[in-house]
């Protein structure tokens, strides 16, 4: 089984949001004032606060180029209907997810081969992207920015109270659930109406019970999914033993806020969820443990994948803008001096980060943490 022991940009790993959508769409002709206009559209609503920062202070600070970023709900939906509709944006923040992959396949995505920071990315990261190629492809399509790690979440206060430890395998894990049920607490929350929630624990399982080049194999007729994702899809049916009550009527925002209310025990979901959660409920003591798929602890794998890159869109007449934009979100003191900034100041995690980091360091020395999504 191919598990690759790889697990970088940590400070990252609260996968925090690039929240962005404008009013101009790509090859917009000069504002009135100018400067070319540089549309930026998210998927990701958790850091909104922290981006109108890099918003305003990239306007401030450049006199030939206006940044509008901002990020819509339900973005891959509008996303797709500006496609349909050649209303392109000049970039789009989007995951190392399905939507990547079904984007670069519809050949929307221009080659940044060029760009110079592509050079500074950790190459797991830059394979990772290569493994989400339904067909191969020369070039480089996106721009990594944010990891995350993705296993289950869980009330650190509710465990103490109750006495319940951490699993370490399956059975102990299905064990833990209905010791949780017995109780009168709800094991899980799903919320699984967002139907990406689904692939929050279907990839925590898969990264420990498949190779993480199934698709591959798969595109190649080396093996089918049948094959490959039977014990993981027999997993998943039965959480759904211990969760809500028709978790496909409850999306994101609900399972946050349920979780935070304290409405589950756990909450299989990635790292990203945290600030989301925060927002509900700061002074909630969240923990984490890697998803125990096996019935062996040393096969369990930590799953960590690309929670935010940037993509040029190949409509984008303004290129080199587009590019100054990438080369100033990649800067240290962007990064750094105001997106950590300002999550910690808006959504108090500073906690949850260094337990976060102290947790997949850890793992990572004891080689179980997988670049896989």
């Amino acid at each position: 089984m191919a598990k690759r022991n790889i697990f970088r940009g940590l400070a990252a790993v609260l996968a925090l949001g690039m929240c962005m959508t404008g009013l101009a769409g790509c090859g917009s002709e000069k504002r009135a004032d100018g400067k070319t206009e540089i549309e930026v559209v998210s998927y990701k609503p958790e850091a909104v606060k922290a981006f109108e920062k890099i918003e305003k202070r990239f306007n401030e600070t450049h006199d030939d180029i206006h940044l509008t970023i901002s990020s819509p709900n339900e973005a891959m939906t509008i996303l797709k209907t500006r496609f349909i509709r050649e209303d392109y944006p000049d970039i789009i923040a989007i995951g190392g997810d399905i939507n990547y992959s079904n984007f670069l396949d519809a050949d929307l995505f221009d080659d940044i081969s060029d760009l110079d920071e592509v050079q500074t990315v950790k190459q797991a990261y830059l394979d990772m992207d290569k493994e989400l190629e339904f067909i191969p492809k020369d070039g480089t399509y996106a721009l990594p920015y944010v990891a995350n790690a993705a296993g289950i979440l869980y009330n650190k206060d509710l465990f103490e109270e109750n006495g319940w430890k951490v699993p370490t395998t399956w059975q102990e894990f299905t064990t833990l659930c209905d010791e949780i049920k017995q109780s009168g607490t709800l094991p899980l929350y799903l919320g699984f109406k967002d139907t990406w929630t689904c692939l929050a624990p279907w990839n925590a399982l898969a990264v420990g019970l498949t190779d993480s080049d199934t698709c591959n194999q798969v595109n190649m007729g080396n093996t089918t999914f049948s094959d490959t994702y039977g014990p993981v899809a027999e997993k998943m049916r039965a959480l759904l033993d211990y969760a809500e009550k028709n978790p496909y009527a409850y999306g994101y925002n609900d399972a946050c806020t349920a979780f935070a209310r304290g409405e589950s025990a756990m909450y299989p979901i990635g790292s990203y969820a945290i600030p989301q959660i925060k927002s509900v409920n700061p002074d909630m003591n969240i923990g984490s443990f890697t998803f125990p798929a096996n019935d062996n602890e040393s096969d369990n794998v930590l799953n960590s994948g690309i929670d935010l890159q940037f993509s040029v869109m190949k409509a984008c007449k303004n290129k080199e803008a587009a590019y100054e934009v990438l080369k100033y979100l990649y800067e240290d003191e962007t990064f750094t001096g105001i997106v950590l900034f300002a999550l910690l100041l808006f959504l108090n995690v500073e906690k949850d980060i260094g337990n976060k980091q102290a947790e997949i360091k850890k793992r990572k020395k004891e080689g179980k943490a997988n670049e896989s999504n």
